[in-house]
């Protein structure tokens, strides 16, 4: 094992976990940070834990295809067991816990002792081995009949986590070091990718760790970009492309349950070309002003969220002499509804996912060494989105005087997401000051450029420039 391994080892302990176990047992049905929580459970057992581990899965885990015969097996055997996120909802007129499997659109009753030992399964949901019983009597709630029982809940997730860790660990690596812990931390092998391009991986975490970023990120096809968000958090959901209603993103009038916007950290459009809003008037309104304001109404409901949003584009590249550039104008990657400047300039910043190369084998592209548990690193995001650092970042740098209120907001909220991801505890130099001011200011020029392409009358063509202080 290699001295960084070592150090990751010693400084985190039981969040330290080699990576390669996961790709290599090819437990790619489920989550990452849940596939490295049931490997340490089974490892922990010895003998042939892959075995155990590989049919625990094969068992327990259903396709969403497989809608039919877990019920199937729920009507004739009484009881199912499976391995799935649940997600509680309450229903105050009956005074009723309701669990909703949403792979597989099955609603259940929950005990209240069982939602009381995992209140997560409140906020965002929780990945666990379930066990559905058939109900005796059926209750009318949300307007369906609940015919099944969760009986007993086994969560896939550290019970006890503690922030301050990456704080501590901190300055016992250098930068690099600490950027190759973070890269194998999300599962790819930091030695393929140059220091430049690390910086890219690790910009994708901004959103997560930071409230209220608005991110763009277009590139080819397979360079990780949904890879990275599903395998990563439980805190961030995944819209892949078809039609989005008011109901799902913020509030649905009907069952009075909370969209994907109050309920998690960070809200990903992937493939957005394909995106399509049932009432694309409503929704561009709604989303343009909870960009700016970070709240949104709808019905009866005023609603304050600091939820991220990430919108990803695939387009073409061609080579040139630096790398890779798009051969497509970014408006046109962009759904119809959204290809006006004033949603543009709520995008705080554009991430050149061009400039990443493609994954394409295991053995070439993901981690082979030990990085912080996935379970423990989403829940140590989680709790940093609670301090910004956009003032620490006044304190040390001056902006020119032609970065306009839109400007200086996007700039701080992404510097700030990059000063929490890189040093934790809040320590570093000018020189390492510069690659986060940087980089920060790189993506929100991208925007402005663009804004200028499409509105040059409105939108002058200027640099956005800042001095480091002291």
């Amino acid at each position: 094992m290699s001295e960084l391994y070592n150090k990751v080892v010693k400084y985190f302990g039981d969040y330290a976990v080699d990576k390669r176990l996961a790709y290599e047992l090819e437990l790619s049905k489920i989550p990452r940070y849940v596939a490295e929580y049931l490997i340490a459970e089974f490892k922990g057992e010895g003998g042939d834990w892959q075995g155990k581990l590989r049919r625990f899965i094969q068992e327990n885990f259903y396709e969403p295809e497989e809608k039919e015969l877990v019920k199937h097996k729920l009507v004739t055997q009484g009881t199912v067991r499976l391995v799935d996120e649940l997600r509680v909802f309450v229903d105050i007129e009956t005074e009723t816990h309701i669990g909703v499997i949403q792979s597989l659109d099955l609603w259940a009753e929950v005990p209240v002792d069982i939602v009381e030992k995992n209140k997560a399964s409140l906020v965002t949901g929780m990945w666990g081995l379930i066990t559905l019983s058939l109900s005796v009597e059926g209750k009318e709630v949300f307007e369906r009949t609940i015919n099944a029982v969760v009986v007993d809940f086994k969560p896939f997730q550290c019970p006890e986590i503690d922030p301050k860790l990456m704080e501590e660990a901190r300055p016992y690596f250098t930068l690099d070091e600490w950027t190759e812990v973070l890269i194998n931390t999300i599962g790819l092998d930091p030695g393929v990718y140059s220091p430049r391009q690390r910086m890219l991986f690790l910009s994708r975490l901004v959103p997560i760790v930071e409230c209220n970023v608005n991110f763009a990120e277009f590139g080819p096809k397979a360079t990780g970009k949904t890879y990275l968000y599903r395998n990563l958090s439980n805190y961030v959901r995944i819209i892949s492309g078809g039609n989005i209603s008011p109901a799902m993103l913020f509030y649905n009038l009907k069952t009075r349950v909370p969209g994907e916007l109050a309920v998690k950290d960070a809200v990903v459009f992937d493939e957005i070309s394909k995106v399509r809003f049932s009432n694309p008037d409503e929704m561009m309104g709604k989303l343009k002003d909870y960009m700016e304001s970070g709240m949104y109404e709808r019905g009866d409901k005023n609603v304050m969220s600091d939820s991220s949003l990430v919108f990803m584009g695939n387009i073409a590249v061609e080579s040139s002499g630096s790398g890779y550039v798009p051969v497509e104008d970014l408006t046109y990657v962009l759904p119809e509804a959204m290809r006006d400047a004033a949603f543009i300039e709520r995008i705080h910043g554009v991430v050149p996912g061009w400039e990443l190369p493609k994954i394409s084998q295991a053995k070439y592209h993901l981690s082979k060494g030990y990085g912080i548990a996935s379970d423990y690193f989403a829940e140590a995001l989680h709790s940093m989105r609670k301090e910004s650092l956009s003032s620490l970042v006044t304190q040390h740098v001056e902006l020119s005087d032609n970065f306009k209120i839109r400007d200086e907001k996007s700039f701080k909220r992404v510097a700030s997401g990059l000063l929490k991801l890189l040093f934790p505890n809040k320590q570093f130099d000018n020189n390492e000051l510069k690659l986060v001011v940087d980089m920060a200011l790189e993506y929100r020029q991208r925007v402005r450029d663009w804004l200028h392409k499409i509105d040059p009358g409105e939108y002058p063509n200027e640099k956005l420039s800042v001095k480091i202080l002291g």
